[in-house]
């Protein structure tokens, strides 16, 4: 009887700055969780990155399965350090200036 091997390898590779994204590829896991949990088949994630394989969506989906806990507090994570740079970010600009030129140049294309 042929004897199988249960080892696998999960298609997933973690940079220095803490972004996972599939081996490679510039997917991240935060986008593949994404797709797949607002209802996107494997097949659907693909179509949108056809640089992955469907082995690659299929590892990375079970891995996501199997190790729920621990990728959603990774997600959570990311979440939360995008909101602060997205709020540093926003914090340095002047929105009401940008806001108070465009709404003078869009008054200036009316009365023209």
């Amino acid at each position: 009887m042929k004897q199988l091997t249960f080892t696998q390898t999960v298609p997933l590779v973690q940079e220095s700055d803490g972004t996972v994204h599939v081996t490679g590829s510039r997917v991240t896991l935060d986008t593949l969780v994404g797709a797949f949990q607002t209802g996107a088949t494997a097949e659907q994630i693909h179509d949108s990155f056809p640089s992955l394989s469907l082995s690659q969506i299929y590892a990375t989906i079970a891995y996501y399965l199997e190790h729920q806990p621990e990728v959603e507090a990774y997600l959570k994570l990311r979440r939360e350090e995008a909101a602060s740079i997205r709020n540093e970010i926003e914090s340095q600009q002047d929105t009401d200036g940008f806001r108070a030129r465009v709404r003078a140049r869009r008054g200036q294309l009316i009365k023209a």
